[in-house]
């Protein structure tokens, strides 16, 4: 049956989701899922621009490329396989839209294989189109890249770059790669195209095969458990009524986080709280509750500055930093384009926000005033502060320059530049973590828009670059989310300068 074939998907993260998906055929697919697949169709399509439909100048005269109609998942995929085996069969030099179905170690599956490449011995390389970084510039290692606009008629060459595994696309790779092989066209290599739809880069998939064995061999779960991606997941209302009927201790730990406890017979909530085990119990007997945090020590505290601001930044993946956003205490400033990233518009947009950061601590100095910067979990402004002086340092724009790598690491590395998170976290302990939407709402602060969140960003982000009414909307709601980050960062800081008061002490 179509439903039964296993997707390279059904074996990453939740393997309970396969389960409910032929248990529950009518349960229609989240907004969430549906963006992604949006997000997914938009890169198809940008590389799919970017392929050969025909030999340059200098090429051999023939070239053969085949476009496959697409089929969703939860259609027969018979006349699209044998398109696929058509296609081959005619040596075209590039197939797009290729689908393989197989058993392996019992289970049946299916791979949707974006492209197909001809190889110079007339054997087949998969290669995935992804939304994830695949790889990134390392003077150290080699790897083999070819271009887009070459697939099928060029041959790869060696780039300082390093690949990044992930394993749903490795998955994906091994799948295909064990199809070619079976009618006897594998090449022994794959390759990936992610966020940067210029070139593809190669890797032998026989590394990829023990992974893929291990996870069909896994022995198929029997019931839920809550994870991560449960949060988008249109069979989350099912799971729930179930893991709250037997009070299975993932509703408080998810994922691998309860391993410790399961191995010692400790598989409910209940079961935690009873056992006494110190502080892990009384969490779970906080969250039992619904107390959302706990203070470590009997005080609470935060520095204070004369001058603060409270940054917060936006990326589209890992593209770049396109909203630099700043609350003064007063004001919300927000440093924005709109426009694809990686050129002038990026970068003088991160000078602009530069110079007026500096500007205000300047005009601090000035006026004989102590000035700090104040960030909610600085990973990710850090690495785009820093990325975007290395990318584009010196540059000058008028009456700004973007700074060097050494200015800003200066400054993020000084006292200057403080993590509220950081703060938070030694201070503080929740049962449900401590993440800005946990931590606002005890500081008295609410979000706009209550539902809008990481992944919502990443999908109006997408929308934004429009010049519609959807994209003007999506521009106003990422400006809100932003600043709301801002000023919920800034609540933070002074909720705790208050003592975080109603908040209990832990083992009090």
């Amino acid at each position: 049956m179509i439903a039964q074939h296993v997707s390279a998907a059904d074996l990453v993260g939740c393997r309970y989701r396969q389960i409910q998906r032929l248990n529950h055929p009518e349960v229609p697919r989240t907004r969430a899922a549906a963006m992604r697949q949006a997000r997914s169709t938009a890169a198809r399509a940008a590389v799919h621009a970017r392929l050969p439909v025909r030999a340059a100048l200098g090429d051999r005269r023939r070239f053969l490329r085949i476009d496959l109609p697409p089929v969703q998942f939860d259609e027969d995929p018979f006349h699209v396989e044998l398109a696929t085996l058509e296609a081959l069969a005619a040596q075209a030099d590039l197939i797009t839209g290729a689908v393989f179905t197989g058993v392996s170690e019992g289970t049946a599956w299916r791979v949707d294989v974006d492209l197909l490449v001809r190889r110079p011995d007339d054997t087949y390389m998969p290669v995935m189109i992804s939304n994830h970084r695949v790889a990134r510039a390392d003077d150290r290692s080699t790897t083999p890249v070819i271009a887009t606009g070459r697939l099928g008629l060029g041959v790869p060459v060696e780039g300082a770059f390093r690949l990044r595994h992930h394993v749903a696309d490795g998955y994906r790779l091994a799948f295909a790669a064990r199809a070619l092989a079976d009618i006897g066209l594998d090449s022994g290599m794959g390759g990936a195209i992610g966020q940067d739809r210029s070139r593809a880069f190669l890797a032998p998939t026989a590394p990829l095969q023990p992974a893929l064995d291990a996870a069909l061999n896994a022995e198929p779960p029997t019931g839920p458990r809550r994870v991560k991606e449960c949060a988008t997941c249109r069979f989350r209302p099912l799971c729930e009524a179930d893991l709250r009927a037997s009070d299975d201790i993932s509703l408080y730990l998810s994922g691998d986080r309860a391993r410790d406890f399961r191995t010692r017979g400790i598989n409910t909530v209940a079961g935690l709280i009873d056992a006494d085990l110190g502080q892990a119990s009384e969490l779970a007997a906080a969250w039992r509750e619904g107390t959302v945090l706990l203070r470590r020590g009997d005080t609470v505290t935060a520095p204070a500055t004369d001058v603060e601001i409270d940054v917060d930044m936006e990326a589209y993946l890992d593209q770049g930093a396109y909203l630099w956003g700043a609350y003064d205490g007063e004001s919300y400033h927000p440093f924005v384009t709109w426009i694809p990233l990686g050129g002038d518009a990026e970068a003088e947009n991160f000078a602009r926000f530069w110079h007026w950061l500096m500007d205000r601590r300047a005009r601090a100095y000035a006026e004989g005033r102590t000035f700090a910067a104040y960030c909610w979990s600085n990973n990710g402004e850090n690495h785009w502060l820093k990325m975007s002086a290395r990318r584009f340092g010196g540059r000058v724009f008028g009456d700004v320059t973007v700074p060097g790598e050494a200015e800003v690491q200066a400054f993020i590395g000084g006292d200057e530049w403080i993590d509220v998170f950081k703060l938070v976290r030694a201070q503080l302990v929740g049962p449900s973590g401590l993440g800005l939407k946990v931590v606002a709402p005890e500081a008295g602060y609410t979000w706009s828009d209550g539902d809008f969140d990481g992944e919502e960003s990443v999908n109006a982000r997408r929308i934004s670059r429009g010049s519609d009414a959807a994209a003007m909307q999506a521009r106003e709601q990422l400006l809100r989310y932003n600043e709301d980050d801002c000023r919920a960062t800034a609540a933070v800081r002074h909720w705790l300068r208050a003592g975080a008061p109603g908040t209990p002490r832990l083992g009090g």
